[in-house]
């Protein structure tokens, strides 16, 4: 039981990390969509609906600076202008 309790809470707040349900289906190995959908209703439950497009955004150089926004949780999102752009939920 605390196994999937865990999973659960896993699947979760991956889904609310990413907003890709089809990510956390292929995660969890579930065959068909629908199992995996109740976790978007945990999520709603648990995190609300209201801020998921959200974001902090922050532009990188070097790898020095690109570094330190992987390590905070920034995950890339394009280059632009010769520099790499970054986001992150809020």
């Amino acid at each position: 039981m605390i196994f999937q309790t865990f999973r659960q809470w896993k699947a979760t707040t991956e889904y609310h990390r990413t907003k890709d349900i089809t990510h956390v289906q292929t995660m969890l190995g579930h065959k068909g969509l629908n199992n995996t959908l109740l976790y978007i209703n945990l999520e709603h439950a648990l995190f609300g609906e209201g801020d998921s497009q959200e974001f902090h955004v922050k532009a990188a150089s070097n790898i020095e600076e690109v570094c330190e926004l992987v390590e905070v949780g920034f995950e890339h999102e394009c280059r632009l202008d010769g520099k790499q752009v970054f986001r992150k939920r809020k």
